[in-house]
């Protein structure tokens, strides 16, 4: 029987298998995208999340920080990214540190009466002109071919710069620069989003750290307009407008890379239950590479899974909770990322606490309000109300404290976080949740576990496995584009490549400049 032949094959119709579907179908190629899920988009989407509540929240992803504008631009994205007025602000006592990206002589005060002096304050220009500088002129490099760790280097072109970096522990770094234990946190918290890892003495969080501040050479998180949804959408019109062709409900069961000669297969079934099988010149994997191990016939070991570390919780609020600090209204302190009890000490404590299976007694967490950059996602009515959304992503929450009992530790982590929460806040968040209209208070909590079962992510790590450095480490893979899998025709177009991870279009990009690369 004829089967049915493509020159690439997407497993997977996430933003990033969108993107590489997108670039390949404006180049000339005939493109399948195979999406397991009802939808498309992957882990950026919005959804309504509570019956009856008017109000599409970002339910995984939330921010936009990596996806460069050269894609935006290629693909004629139809997208709206919003700059946030207020960083973050991270409450203190009776007061808060606030860094208000339009007025630094409001910032510095801040700084002065939480650190009570002005050496953090220029100690946090000095970082983050330094990391402005790294951004601009490594951001460029991430959609270009690997070089090596020299080459990086020259690139970054500044000694300080690179030992502090990629060289030595960021924790250290902090410690070394800054005095105050609220500000290192502050800080630190870029290491750890993600990544379950001590920042004292292990490299992954300066690679978490790297990330976190290059994204498109300026490293700002900005806000989708209409939500994460948004993204996704814009990204699936374009590869439609290409031509692309996107089927959902067609879950991947097996990938033969040298199924007929000279060409690659891919077994699927679809929403009715029939399976079937098409042939491809190249086979582009927007999964895990431990997923993508298994439909090549190739299992993990359980030990060699990776492990996801965040607690995420979505909410709709009837009203902004009141903070404890009068001089900064909720309006400013939510607009930008809100932080809970993530001073150095405190996520010292939490790394140690949860490295012994136990959920931290105080969880650092940070929050914030799409709905106040972006009121589009609720309403008219909620919106009017004085509702707001809020967004929780909770730290060192690895997936080992969700195994024996989901439901109960579940139960436990929601519990410690708002109880962290009413720590730095001066009413409790539970107070200021909306009911929906069967009573229920509109409040959603998603695991690792969680994402492992609903999103197929092993370990329910968000960056898919640990984050790699944006160079090649082993010398044959320079000049490669860091997609390459040990089978020719397979290459990996996700989070899990290297210069993966976040929501930034760059690996599935990269994977399309391979096959065009390669292929007349």
């Amino acid at each position: 029987m004829r089967r049915s032949h493509y020159d690439a094959v997407v497993v997977g119709g996430g933003h990033n298998g969108l993107v590489a579907a997108a670039y390949l179908a404006r180049a000339g190629r005939r493109v399948l995208v195979l999406e397991r899920l009802p939808y498309l988009g992957g882990l950026a989407v919005s959804a309504q999340a509570f019956p009856g509540v008017d109000a599409r929240l970002s339910r995984y992803s939330y921010l936009v920080s990596l996806l460069p504008s050269r894609i935006v631009a290629d693909l004629g994205l139809r997208l709206t990214l919003r700059r946030r007025r207020f960083a973050s602000y991270t409450p203190v006592g009776d007061t808060g540190l606030l860094v208000d990206n339009a007025d630094s002589a409001r910032t510095a005060a801040s700084f002065a009466r939480v650190t009570g002096g002005h050496r953090d304050h220029e100690q946090w220009d000095r970082l983050y002109r330094m990391t402005a500088a790294v951004a601009r002129r490594v951001a460029p490099t991430l959609l270009e071919p690997l070089r090596d760790r020299a080459g990086m280097r020259e690139v970054v072109g500044d000694d300080d710069a690179w030992r502090d970096l990629f060289e030595r522990p960021i924790g250290e770094v902090a410690d070394e620069r800054f005095a105050d234990d609220v500000v290192r946190g502050v800080v630190l918290t870029d290491a750890l989003i993600g990544t379950f890892a001590d920042p004292a003495g292990d490299l992954l969080a300066n690679r978490c750290f790297l990330y976190h501040v290059i994204g498109d050479g300026t490293g700002e998180w900005n806000v989708p307009v209409g939500g994460m949804g948004a993204v996704s959408g814009a990204l699936a019109e374009a590869a439609r407008r290409a031509g692309a062709e996107l089927r959902a409900e067609a879950e991947v069961l097996a990938i033969d890379p040298d199924g007929e000669p000279g060409r690659a297969e891919v077994a699927f079934r679809d929403a009715a239950g029939a399976e079937h099988t098409v042939t491809a010149g190249r086979v582009l994997v927007n999964a895990p590479p431990a997923v993508l191990d298994r439909l090549l016939g190739r299992p993990r070991a359980q030990h060699d899974l990776p492990e996801g570390a965040q607690l995420k919780v979505n909410m709709v609020l009837s009203r902004l909770p009141r903070l404890k600090d009068a001089g900064v209204t909720p309006e400013e302190a939510f607009a930008g990322t809100f932080h809970i009890n993530e001073g150095r000490g405190a996520l010292a404590a939490a790394y140690e606490q949860a490295s012994a299976g136990r959920v931290p007694a105080l969880p650092p967490a940070e929050v914030y309000c799409h709905s106040l950059t972006d009121p589009s996602i609720l309403g008219p009515e909620l919106r009017a109300s004085g509702a707001h959304t809020m967004t929780l992503f909770g730290l060192h929450m690895p997936a080992r404290l969700f195994r024996a009992d989901p439901a109960r530790s579940r139960a436990e982590a929601l519990a410690a976080t708002f109880a962290s929460a009413a720590a730095v806040l001066a009413e409790p968040l539970e107070d200021c949740l909306l009911r929906a209209p069967d009573g229920s208070p509109c409040v959603e909590v998603k695991t690792p576990v969680d994402l492992e079962e609903e999103a197929g992510l092993p370990g329910g790590h968000i960056f898919h496995h640990d984050l790699s450095w944006p160079f090649a480490e082993d010398p044959a893979d320079l000049g490669r584009w860091g997609v390459e899998t040990r089978d020719e025709r397979v290459l990996l177009c996700g989070a899990g490549a290297r210069r993966g991870g976040g929501v930034s279009g760059i690996p599935g990009r990269n994977a399309a400049m391979a096959v065009l690369a390669t292929t007349p």
